[in-house]
């Protein structure tokens, strides 16, 4: 005899795949609640949806297999990526920081298009954990020496976007307080916020955050509906959101209703 259960299961299979392909992720103890079904069978269903390839079962639930990636690319195939859009973010992103203030700088390409911008900006003092962004602020300290910087490197392990991370860069940076964060990502959504496939990075990336009066998340538009393995901070948590005008309409929305400020920049013409 086929019960209730066994006879309503691909359409509770189908309703939890269109909730992960809408939102990027979802917990067990939300759908429990939502289908009304014990946290056992969800968690077959996840199972069984997970061996299909349909989804990516994470601890506490699932994500979406086709956004999801744990891959890290390195920090030079990054750059090659939506330049236009990525300096347009930068731009605008660099008009936030005030003279004389304390800027941390994260790691990852728009990080550094940021930083590339902060040559005539008098006073700063710049906070990174970023290998390349370090070397630019150095050779422009060097350079133009009348800008006053001064630039504060975290020690840690380099990751493959030549990002400091670990122990020693967490317990540099929970000593410091910085006026201003800007920090890039590699996906952000509706509900898992904004994403790195490093799980080190991810805790870096969090006692930055804490540092920080104020976070600036800069990320182009194609980084949005992507979810990466561990989230650093949530869209409530985002004082300004910095990305371009290729932002489709759904997500304009949601970042408009979740950040304190959604910044969208216009791309120089060609």
């Amino acid at each position: 005899m086929v019960t209730e259960a066994a006879r309503l299961a691909p359409q509770r299979r189908a309703l939890i795949l269109d909730i992960v392909r809408r939102d990027g992720a979802v917990r067990v103890a939300e759908l429990v609640e939502r289908l009304g079904v014990s946290d056992m069978t969800i968690r077959r269903d996840l199972d069984v949806l997970a061996r299909a390839g349909s989804l990516s079962k994470v601890h506490g639930g699932a994500i979406s297999s086709a956004v999801t990636t744990g891959d890290e690319p390195s920090f030079e195939t990054k750059t090659a990526l939506e330049s236009r859009a990525k300096a347009a973010v930068a731009e605008a992103a660099a008009a936030l920081v005030k003279p004389g203030s304390v800027v941390a700088l994260s790691g990852g390409t728009t990080s550094y298009a940021v930083a590339t911008r902060l040559r005539e900006i008098p006073g700063l003092t710049v906070v990174t954990n970023s290998l390349p962004v370090a070397d630019l602020l150095r050779k422009t300290a060097a350079e133009h020496p009348s800008t006053g910087h001064t630039l504060l490197l975290t020690g840690g392990t380099p990751t493959k976007s030549a990002s400091l991370v670990g122990p020693l860069a967490d317990q540099a940076i929970r000593s410091l307080q910085v006026d201003l964060l800007i920090i890039g990502a590699h996906g952000v959504s509706e509900r898992a916020g904004v994403t790195t496939p490093n799980l080190a990075e991810a805790q870096t990336n969090r006692a930055l955050i804490a540092s920080a009066h104020q976070v600036a998340v800069v990320a182009d538009h194609t980084k949005w509906g992507v979810v990466g393995l561990s989230q650093f901070i949530t869209l409530s948590e985002i004082d300004y959101f910095v990305s371009d005008e290729g932002l489709d309409a759904q997500a304009r929305t949601v970042l408009s209703d979740s950040v304190g400020q959604l910044i969208l920049a216009a791309p120089r013409a060609a």
